[in-house]
């Protein structure tokens, strides 16, 4: 006998029919003239830098998630994220599925408080070259536990809020987990999307660190260092009778 619920256990579209429902959505994206920011992952690999790896990583310590991971990685692979898009504090996402037309998602991640702001400004603020780094790309060694610790910069499940189009009644669905992968793969080649995503303008932040760097420097201008020398020292260093 049918049920009116059927518990979430929808069909799963083989990897060939992703495929050709996403070549056939960006064919119609494309005729409509909609641009479109594909993930597009080569091999099995989803990211290779530290970033990536870290944003993956992350989510997978989400025990309430795992049941879903595994199906958005398979989704990424397949190339049925069609479209993502991430700005401040807000994910949007195309995902292709089983039916033709892609779902829609979206994820908001909170901003970091004021608390944690004013923490990496006095971590990384002393050394201005830790920030222009990461600006860049580049990630200080130093720096992996004040991203990864308990209290670190990764988003935690309950800084994470999702929706999606899908008909699926789970906590996390399959297209949604794709797009938090997809965001991974992004930050492979655009790091500076981390902070956007947490609400932090990178700009603000290089300058308001610098400020408080010169103010340090200024503030420690009058203090007599200790490794001046003075008459006697030098006397003694030279040999002065």
């Amino acid at each position: 006998m049918s049920k009116y619920w059927n518990e979430g256990n929808f069909s799963q579209p083989t990897a060939a029919e992703l495929r050709k429902n996403s070549a056939a959505s960006q064919k119609k994206a494309k005729a409509k003239g909609q641009l479109l920011e594909p993930v597009v992952i080569s091999g099995r690999t989803i990211a290779k830098s530290w970033w990536g790896q870290a944003w993956c990583n992350n989510l997978e310590q989400y025990a309430d998630y795992e049941s879903r991971l595994d199906r958005g990685k398979r989704y990424l692979r397949t190339g049925a994220v069609l479209d993502l898009k991430i700005q401040k504090g807000k994910v949007q996402a195309k995902v292709q599925g089983s039916r033709k037309t892609p779902y829609k998602v979206e994820i908001r991640i909170s901003p970091l408080s004021e608390e944690k702001c004013q923490t990496i400004l006095q971590k990384c603020g002393r050394r201005i070259e830790n920030l222009e780094a990461m600006a860049a790309g580049d990630f200080p060694e130093d720096m992996k536990e004040l991203f990864l610790g308990p209290e670190g910069l990764f988003p935690t499940p309950k800084e994470i809020s999702f929706t999606c189009s899908c008909p699926d009644w789970a906590l996390m669905c399959k297209h949604v987990a794709a797009a938090l992968y997809g965001v991974g793969a992004r930050l492979d080649t655009q790091p500076a999307l981390f902070f956007a995503l947490r609400g932090i303008d990178m700009e603000r932040f290089l300058d308001v660190a610098l400020a408080n760097k010169v103010e340090a420097m200024l503030a420690n201008a009058q203090k007599p260092s200790d490794r001046i020398l003075d008459g006697a020292d030098l006397d003694a260093l030279f040999g002065v009778l």
